[in-house]
C-alpha cells in the first residue's frame, strides 16, 4: 500500500478539525479532541502490529492460533508499547457506530479511560479530554460528530511501516500544534513556541548524545523534542538523551506528553508544577543538574515567594514580585540547575536588559561572574500573543569564583557578543519568522564570535560596566543597525545630474550583478550653471544652451570637479525602461550565466553526499558541508555575500527536509513515491480541503510527462476553444432594442429555440393532423402493395383502401400548402441551430477526452517511474534537488538585480526633476493662465 505523506496526514487532520469547527469550537477547544482521537488510533493500530507479531511468531513456534492470540496476544506482559485493551481498540469502536444503545461519546471516553487504565506512563493524561462533557445543556461534541471523527480517522492506517520516514506522525502531531496555536492567538503563546527560534537555540547549545537536556517552561514540548531531533540528525543517538521538563498549565502538560509519546520518546520527564515555586527534578534532596537548559519563559509574569522551594537558586537577587518582572528569576534558576560545563539559552523580552532597580542589581552580578556570553536581538512579532521585543540570552556558569569564566570559550572570556538581528526576517500577515538564512547568519556569528557592522559586535564587560553603560544591555546601545540617511545633493537637485559619489557607493552591487554602470550613467556635458554669488540672494539661472563650457578650474571653483555629477543614458527616455536595461544587459547575463555554470560544477561535486545518506545517516553533518562548500565554490564570484549564500542552501534544505528524511531511510525510489502519493492525493481530495498545490506543476510531472501534459493542454485548449465558440453564438445577433440587463441576458440559442418551439405551438393542431396523415398514407400503401386475393370483399377491401389513400394524400397535400411557410422558418431555425449543435457535440468529446487523460493521468505517471531503473530514479531525484537549489539561488540573484533597479529608480526620482525643470513648468503655466485670463478681460 503507498506510504502516508506528511502532507496528506497534515491534510487528513485538518479536515478533522474542519469537522469540529462545524460544531461551533474554537481551536483552543477543539484540539483535545483531535489529539485524544488521533492518539487512540495511533495506539490502536501499533498495538495490532505488535499483536499480529506477538502471535505469528507463538504459531511458528508450534502453538495452536487460538491459544497464541489468548495466551499471548492479550497478555500484557509481552508488549514493549502500550497495551489496548478491547474496549479502546478501533475495531471495536467501529463495530459500534451503528449501535445506539448508549452514547457514541461515552464508548470513546470509556476507550481513553481503559488505555489510560492499562497504561501508567498515561496516568492523568488524557483526563482532560472528555467527549461527554456538557456545556449548559448541550453537548461539547455530539454523538454524530464523535462517529463522523471515528469514521474519518479510519481511512487511513498508522503504523510505523506506513510513514515515509519514521518520525512522520511527530512531524504531523508538531503541524497540529503549530495550527491550533494560530487559531487560539494569544492563548497558543503558553504552550507554542515558534519552531525557527527552536531550531537556532538548539544549533546554538548543540546537544550531544549522554547529555541532559532540561526545559523549566516546556509549554508542547518542543524544545525538548527538536533537541533531540538535533542529536538525531548528527548521526548521534537519540535513546543516549536525557530530556526533563516543567510546565504548570495541565492542558499544556497533556500536550507535551503527548508530544513525546507520538514522536517516540520513552522515559521524558515531564512534570506539572510551578517551576519558581516548586521544582519538581529532584535527586536525593538536591536539584538536578543539566548539560543544556534551553526555555521561552512566559514573558512578564508576577510570582510568589511564599512556601518557595530551593531559594537558595536566586544568589544573584530578588525581582520585585509585582510590576510583572519574574523574566530574570527564570534566568536564574536556569543557571542554578546547570552543569559547571553546560549552557544556557532563554528567550527573555528586552525589559531585562536594561530596566532599573533589582534588575540592574542582577544584571550586574551576572555580568561581573561572566555569565552572559551572548545577547541576541530578535525580530518583532515572532511569537503568538506577544508582541513585545524579545531576545535570546546565552549563559554559561560559573563556580570558580575568578571573574573570567573559565567555562567560556578562552577568547569570549570577559567579553559579551551583542547580535541585531531584528531587522532580518519574513514579514508574514499575522506572524513574522526566521528565514533559513536569518538563522544560518546568527548561528555563524555566534560561532564566529567577531564584529560585524551593523549587525554585531564583541563588547567587554569592562565597557558594559562602564559608568557611562552602567550595566545596560540594550542592544542598539552596542550594535546600531538603522539604515543610514538617504544622502541628497542639493546641487544635483537644483540643476541636474546625478551625484558620481552615490554611484560609486554602489559600486560592489554593480559588480556583483554583472552591471557596468555607464550603462546607466554616461558622464555630463561641461556646462555648468554660474554659481550663485554670496550676496545676490537668489538661485542661478537656468543653463544656456548656448553657454561656454567651464574650465577646469571654475569646476572646482564650483565644487564641480572632473565627473563629479553623471546624467543618465540616453537610452533611459522614462522611468520604465530602466528595469528591462538591467535585467537585458550582456554583462548581467552573462554574470547570471556564469553562476550556474559554477553552481552545476559544484552540485556534480556534492551531490554524491546525498547520495550517500543512507549509509551515513547524518543529516546535520551533510547540511554543513553542503553549506560551507557551496559558499566557497561561489564566493569567489562576489554575486552574494557568505550569509546569503548560506542562507540558499539552508532554505533548499529545510523546504527538503521531508524528502531528505525519506532519502535516508528509502533510498530515491521512495522519494519519488512520495512524491506520486502527494500528487495522488492532489488529484483525489478525499478530505474536501482543497487540492495542497496544482498537481500538474509538481516537478516529477515537469520532468516525467511532459509529453502527456501537452494533450492535456491541448485538450483544454480545445475545450476552452469550444467554450468560446459556443458564448460567443449565444451572444450574438443580440437586438439593438434591450436593456443593460436583457442584453447580459440575452442567449441566441435559447432565443431560437424558443422561436421553433413558439411556432410549433401555434400550428400544434394541423402539424399534429400532417403527422397523423404521413402515418395513414404510408400504412394504406404498405397494405395496398400486398397481392390481393380473388374474391370480391378481398376487391372491394382493396379499393376502399385505394379511395382512403386519395382522400388522405389529399389532405395531406392541402395541409403541407398551408403549413409550407411554417416549415420553412422552422427549416431556417435549425439550419441557423445546427453551427452550435455541432459546437456542444464537440464540446461534449473534447470534454470526454479530456476527463479521460485526468483518469489515465496518475497510472500513466506510475507506469513511467516504475518502469524505471533505480540508477535513472536518483539521477531523476537529483536533477530535481539541483533545480529547486538553482530556483532558491536564482531569486537571491533577482533580488540584488531589484537592488540595483531600486537605486537607479530611485534615483531617478530623486534628481531626474531639477528646478530649471520647475521653473520651465511654472513658466508655462503662468503663461497659460496669462492667456486664459487675457481672454476673459481679467488683465
Amino acid at each position: 500500500m503507498p506510504k502516508l505523506s506528511l502532507a496528506k496526514l497534515e491534510r487528513h487532520l485538518l479536515s478533522a478539525a474542519d469537522r469540529l469547527r462545524q460544531e461551533g469550537l474554537d481551536a483552543a477547544t477543539y484540539k483535545d479532541y483531535i489529539f485524544g482521537m488521533l492518539f487512540l488510533k495511533r495506539c490502536s493500530d501499533q498495538y495490532d502490529a505488535e499483536r499480529e507479531r506477538i502471535v505469528n511468531r507463538k504459531i511458528a513456534q508450534g502453538i495452536v492460533q487460538d491459544i497464541a492470540e489468548e495466551r499471548y496476544g492479550e497478555n500484557p506482559d509481552y508488549y514493549d508499547t502500550f497495551f489496548v485493551p478491547e474496549r479502546a481498540r478501533w475495531s471495536y469502536l467501529q463495530s459500534k457506530l451503528n449501535d445506539a444503545s448508549k452514547p457514541f461519546g461515552s464508548r470513546l471516553d470509556e476507550a481513553l479511560a481503559a488505555l489510560t487504565e492499562h497504561n501508567d506512563s498515561l496516568t492523568h493524561v488524557l483526563d482532560h479530554i472528555q467527549f461527554q462533557r456538557m456545556q449548559g445543556n448541550k453537548r461539547v461534541v455530539s454523538d454524530d460528530a464523535c462517529a463522523d471523527l471515528v469514521r474519518h480517522f479510519s481511512k487511513h492506517r498508522l503504523r510505523n511501516e506506513d510513514f515515509q520516514f519514521s518520525d512522520l506522525l511527530g512531524s504531523a502531531y508538531e503541524y497540529l500544534i503549530n495550527m491550533f496555536a494560530e487559531s487560539a492567538g494569544k492563548k497558543g503563546g503558553d504552550f507554542y513556541t515558534p519552531r525557527d527560534l527552536i531550531r537556532l537555540m538548539v544549533r546554538i547549545l548543540k546537544p550531544a548524545a549522554g547529555m541532559r537536556v532540561y526545559d523549566p517552561t516546556c509549554g508542547s514540548g518542543g524544545m525538548l523534542i527538536i533537541s533531540r531531533e538535533y542529536v538525531e540528525q548528527s548521526g548521534g543517538d537519540p535513546r543516549d538523551l536525557v530530556l526533563a521538563g516543567q510546565v504548570n498549565d495541565a492542558s499544556a502538560w497533556s500536550i507535551c506528553k503527548l508530544n513525546m509519546l507520538l514522536h517516540g520518546v520513552e522515559g521524558a520527564d515531564i512534570q506539572l508544577e510551578d517551576t519558581l515555586l516548586h521544582p519538581q527534578h529532584r535527586e536525593a534532596g538536591e536539584l538536578e543538574r543539566f548539560d543544556r537548559v534551553i526555555a521561552n519563559p512566559p514573558f512578564s509574569q508576577n510570582y510568589s515567594r511564599t512556601n518557595m522551594e530551593y531559594p537558595e537558586r536566586f544568589r544573584w537577587g530578588w525581582c520585585p514580585t509585582t510590576g510583572k518582572k519574574a523574566d530574570l528569576m527564570f534566568a536564574q534558576h536556569m543557571l542554578a540547575v546547570c552543569r559547571p560545563q553546560g549552557m544556557v539559552a532563554t528567550v527573555m523580552p528586552h525589559g531585562v536588559l536594561f530596566r532599573a532597580g533589582a534588575e540592574r542589581e542582577i544584571r550586574q552580578k551576572l555580568l561581573q561572574q561572566d555569565l552572559i556570553e551572548a545577547v541576541i536581538g530578535l525580530p518583532p512579532n515572532l511569537f503568538y500573543g506577544a508582541a513585545i521585543p524579545a531576545c535570546i540570552l546565552v549563559m554559561r556558569p560559573n563556580l570558580s569564583g575568578q571573574p573570567e569564566n573559565p567555562n567560556k570559550p578562552e577568547g569570549r572570556r570577559g567579553r559579551v557578543l551583542f547580535i541585531n538581528a531584528d531587522a532580518e526576517y519574513h514579514a508574514g500577515r499575522a506572524q513574522n519568522a526566521l528565514r533559513p538564512e536569518d538563522i544560518e547568519k546568527i548561528v555563524t556569528t555566534y560561532k564566529r564570535f567577531e564584529d560585524l557592522p551593523a549587525y554585531a559586535r564583541v563588547v567587554s564587560i569592562a565597557e558594559i560596566g562602564d559608568p557611562s553603560n552602567d550595566w545596560n544591555l540594550n542592544i542598539r546601545r552596542y550594535v546600531d543597525n538603522a539604515p543610514p540617511p538617504e544622502p541628497q545633493d542639493v546641487r544635483a537637485h537644483l540643476h541636474g545630474g546625478v551625484p558620481a559619489t552615490e554611484i560609486d557607493a554602489q559600486r560592489a552591487l554593480f559588480d556583483a550583478i554583472g552591471l557596468d554602470p555607464s550603462k546607466l550613467f554616461v558622464c555630463r556635458d561641461a556646462r555648468y550653471p554660474a554659481a550663485k554669488t554670496a550676496d545676490s540672494g537668489r538661485l542661478p539661472p537656468p543653463p544656456s544652451e548656448t553657454a561656454e563650457p567651464i574650465t577646469a578650474a571654475r569646476q572646482l571653483e564650483l565644487g564641480l570637479g572632473q565627473g563629479a555629477y553623471r546624467d543618465f543614458a540616453p537610452t533611459l527616455t522614462e522611468r520604465a525602461a530602466i528595469r528591462p536595461l538591467i535585467e537585458q544587459d550582456p554583462g548581467v547575463q552573462a554574470r547570471l550565466q556564469t553562476v550556474q555554470e559554477q553552481l552545476a560544477s559544484w552540485w556534480r561535486e556534492h551531490a554524491p553526499k546525498l547520495s550517500a545518506l543512507s549509509e551515513r545517516g547524518n543529516l546535520n553533518a551533510v547540511r554543513a558541508e553542503m553549506l560551507a562548500s557551496f559558499a566557497d565554490a561561489l564566493a569567489p564570484l562576489a554575486v552574494l555575500d557568505y550569509f546569503k549564500l548560506a542562507g540558499v542552501v539552508a532554505a533548499w534544505w529545510t523546504d527538503s527536509l521531508a524528502d531528505l528524511k525519506t532519502l535516508m531511510e528509502r533510498g530515491f525510489a521512495g522519494v519519488i513515491d512520495g512524491w506520486i502519493d502527494a500528487i495522488a492525493d492532489a488529484l483525489d481530495d478525499e478530505d474536501n480541503t482543497g487540492p495542497a498545490f496544482d498537481p500538474f506543476s509538481h516537478k516529477l510531472v515537469l520532468a516525467t510527462m511532459g509529453d502527456y501534459l501537452e494533450r492535456i493542454a491541448e485538450t483544454r485548449a480545445e475545450v476552452a476553444r469550444l467554450k468560446a465558440d459556443k458564448a460567443a453564438f449565444e451572444a450574438d445577433n443580440a437586438p439593438e432594442d434591450l436593456e443593460e440587463e436583457e442584453l447580459n441576458n440575452w442567449n441566441q440559442a435559447k432565443d431560437l429555440e424558443r422561436q421553433a418551439k413558439e411556432l410549433r405551438a401555434e400550428h400544434h393542431e394541423p402539424l399534429k393532423a400532417i403527422g397523423k396523415l404521413a402515418t395513414q398514407i404510408g400504412r394504406l400503401k404498405t397494405q395496398l402493395e400486398q397481392p390481393v386475393a380473388d374474391n370480391a370483399r378481398a376487391r372491394t377491401a382493396a379499393r376502399k383502401r385505394e379511395e382512403q389513400l386519395r382522400e388522405a394524400e389529399a389532405r395531406h397535400g392541402a395541409l403541407e400548402t398551408q403549413l409550407a411557410p411554417v416549415h420553412a422558418e422552422l427549416q431556417r431555425i435549425n439550419a441557423a441551430l445546427a453551427p452550435y449543435q455541432q459546437t456542444l457535440d464537440d464540446l461534449a468529446n473534447a470534454r470526454k477526452r479530456y476527463r479521460a487523460l485526468l483518469a489515465d493521468f496518475l497510472e500513466e505517471l506510475k507506469s513511467r517511474c516504475g518502469a524505471m531503473s533505480e540508477d535513472v530514479k536518483e539521477e531523476l531525484v537529483l536533477a530535481l534537488f539541483a533545480k529547486d537549489l538553482q530556483a532558491g539561488l536564482d531569486a537571491a540573484l533577482a533580488e540584488r538585480r531589484a537592488a540595483a533597479v531600486g537605486f537607479a529608480e530611485k534615483t531617478w526620482n530623486k534628481y531626474r526633476v531639477t528646478l530649471t525643470n520647475l521653473r520651465e513648468d511654472r513658466a508655462r503655466i503662468e503663461e497659460r493662465i496669462n492667456s486664459v485670463l487675457e481672454q476673459l478681460d481679467y488683465t
